[in-house]
């Protein structure tokens, strides 16, 4: 099977922060393999900026290199580089300085008429300046978009006042709030599950479903990251954006289509449905934790406190909640959430829990029997398994076994499966914003995170510590046994 490529209409690209590690592990990568696939059309243009005084041939070789590093050998004929590296152009320019703005204006002249979209893969204080600048110097046209990345704001108050700095410049059908997660492959499979099959979406309630597990598991620490881990942790950097949104999809209504406001309308219901975690219940239904030192990756590592380069922080690496969607169709169904970093396995995946049958008619030989499950896996190893009951083979009575109809893309598809920044940058030129955050939405996430925060700042309790390698602190495990279940870690997907 061969995947189907919807071609896009002309375009220029501009990416501020085309020097950084995103723009070289995702960006260039991404936009090199729907070149190699055909999907970039001829004259399209992607334009470098920084300040860097890196010069057109510093870019191309940076680009090469990226290209090299993060793109199989087998797929990057010298052709197809070439033809790459051949629609790349670089300025250098400065958010606070006049430098490098008019060269960036005149490369863009010659595509008024284009589609331009404006990538900014820069920290979120450069969003408002950059867009002040693009405004100032006349380059945002009607088919002009703008791409921002996580984190968007630390709070309510600062997502909102650096939503507003950019709605100065462009209006809401402008702004791409883009989160990664929402492209991979297994997410999009989650709405043909759901909303493509007769078999799931009449059981998908509180009648049959007895729990929800959202897993985002990291076996890496901090890295390069320390500074701003530090002043953000795992609630924002993890909950806030990717886990909230993946609830949403889960337990989102039926939308009355794929159009983007469609789906958004009713993502933003669940988000104002979640139930408040604040004061006592705040300690009651959510749990910190910082990694200390020990085996992850293979190897011995620091603890969290030791790769900061600090004696002491109350930020979390680790968070584990209880969450509650106060609505018809979830009412006594607890969403567990939990990511981490230095965890055991790096694993991404939804796990949803049926309740058990409510009587059996086999004898104790036939052995027990455990609850349906379906699990939606997002990574590594992308696929959807459903657990069900079957007879053990052969004769001698009847014997029970709890096996898997195991679903892996990369099997069943035998396709390269595309990168989620490839279908999101794809989509951005495509005016297609079904995959990306509405403000409302945004704003109502951090309703829902903020009044937490204050509560563990509050709080004289520090993040309790798990060793790296595990799977965080006892009392998150506490959190899910004291209801009479246990987290899903089953890693042979």
């Amino acid at each position: 099977m061969t995947s189907r490529i919807i071609p896009v209409d002309l375009f220029d690209l501009v990416v501020f922060g085309a020097t950084g590690d995103l723009s070289q592990r995702k960006l260039l990568p991404a936009l090199f393999h729907r070149d190699l696939h055909g999907q970039i059309p001829a004259g399209a243009r992607i334009i470098g900026c920084s300040r860097r005084a890196l010069g057109h041939d510093g870019f191309i070789a940076f680009a090469r290199q990226a290209i090299e590093d993060h793109v199989a050998a087998d797929d990057r004929p010298a052709d197809v580089v070439a033809r790459f590296l051949g629609r790349l152009d670089y300025v250098s320019a400065d958010a606070a300085e006049e430098n490098g703005w008019a060269e960036l204006g005149r490369i863009l002249a010659a595509g008024a008429d284009r589609i331009r979209v404006f990538y900014l893969a820069v920290g979120p204080d450069l969003f408002g300046p950059i867009c002040e600048r693009l405004a100032a110097c006349q380059l945002v046209t009607p088919k002009t978009r703008v791409v921002i990345e996580k984190p968007l704001g630390k709070s309510g108050a600062s997502a909102r006042a650096l939503n507003a700095s950019i709605g100065k410049v462009f209006a809401e059908p402008q702004i791409y709030r883009i989160d990664h997660y929402l492209g991979k492959e297994t997410v999009q499979n989650l709405m043909a599950l759901r909303f493509a099959n007769a078999l799931f979406e009449p059981v998908w309630n509180s009648g049959h479903i007895d729990h929800v597990q959202i897993t985002v598991a990291e076996t890496l620490g901090v890295e390069g990251r320390a500074g701003y881990y530090d002043t953000a942790g795992a609630l924002r950097d993890m909950v806030q954006n990717h886990m909230l949104q993946l609830l949403c999809l889960v337990a989102m209504e039926p939308p009355t289509s794929t159009e983007a406001d469609a789906l958004r309308d009713e993502k933003l219901k669940v988000l104002k449905s979640l139930k408040p975690i604040t004061g006592e219940a705040a300690g009651q239904l959510s749990v910190r934790g910082q990694y200390r030192a020990g085996a992850a990756g293979g190897g011995a590592v620091k603890g969290y406190i030791e790769e900061l380069g600090s004696s002491a922080s109350r930020t979390e690496t680790f968070v584990a909640l209880k969450a509650e969607i106060a609505n018809w169709r979830w009412s006594g169904v607890p969403f567990y959430l939990r990511t981490g970093k230095r965890l055991a396995t790096r694993v991404s995946e939804i796990v949803v829990t049926f309740k058990p049958i409510p009587h059996s008619v086999f004898d104790a030989g036939a052995g027990p029997i455990a609850p349906n499950r379906l699990v939606i896996r997002l990574q590594p190893d992308e696929g959807v398994k459903l657990w069900l009951m079957i007879k053990d083979p052969g004769p001698g009575g009847m014997r029970l076994s709890h096996v898997p109809l195991d679903m892996s893309f990369a099997d069943a598809f035998n396709v390269r499966n595309p990168d989620a920044y490839e279908r999101l940058i794809m989509d951005v030129v495509r005016g297609n914003q079904a995959l990306f955050m509405r403000r409302d939405e945004v704003e109502a996430a951090w309703a829902w995170i903020d009044p937490m925060l204050e509560s563990w700042s509050a709080s004289p309790d520090l993040p309790k510590p798990y060793t790296a390698g595990s799977w965080g602190p006892s009392a998150a495990v506490a959190l899910i046994e004291r209801d009479g279940r246990t987290w899903y870690e089953d890693q042979d997907l």
